[in-house]
């Protein structure tokens, strides 16, 4: 079975950043699904789990909620590792294109007085919740964002490099 793409990328050597993790054509157009990395993966704890609820609902909301790029919005959602999101766009934009956004996105969860769609009709689980602790995570990844966005390194993923043996059979090595 082919390694899908996500599993291309060395997770030791990642940085939090903006990243595009495929691209996908169908048809007439194209949209992409970026990386929105917030931890270094197995090297930092992970997202709190009811912060990263938290996080989805207030950065979805505000996405969609965006005039300029409220049409373009497919998808925002976690990662099952609980280090970053998966932001899913029409067409296909390099990440430094959509720096601007996901800023303004991880900067808006501080204005945050509540976290919207947190009623039992609204939320698979709402009572797990932590809008304190998603506030710090924004600030924490706005603030890097801001400190790193002359740095290559937060929009270029690093790939792990697939040897292929004498026999035929492929595998990937960092």
């Amino acid at each position: 079975m082919e390694l899908i793409q996500s599993f291309s990328v060395d997770h030791m050597r990642i940085v939090p950043g903006i990243f595009t993790s495929r691209v996908d054509y169908l048809g007439d157009y194209s949209v992409t699904t970026y990386d929105i990395r917030l931890k270094k993966p197995n090297r930092e704890p992970v997202i709190d789990v009811a912060a990263m609820h938290s996080l989805e609902h207030i950065i979805a909301t505000y996405l969609r909620n965006d005039p300029e790029w409220k049409n373009e919005v497919i998808y925002w959602g976690p990662m099952g590792c609980l280090t970053g999101f998966y932001l899913i766009l029409k067409g296909s934009r390099a990440p430094r294109e959509i720096y601007e956004l996901v800023l303004r996105a991880f900067k808006s969860v501080n204005d945050a007085d509540e976290v919207p769609g947190t009623t039992p009709e609204n939320c698979g689980y709402y009572r797990m919740h932590n809008l304190e602790m998603a506030k710090w995570y924004g600030n924490e990844f706005a603030s890097y964002l801001e400190t790193n966005k002359d740095n290559e390194k937060i929009f270029e993923y690093p790939r792990t490099e697939r040897l292929v043996t004498d026999d035929g059979q492929s595998f990937f090595d960092s």
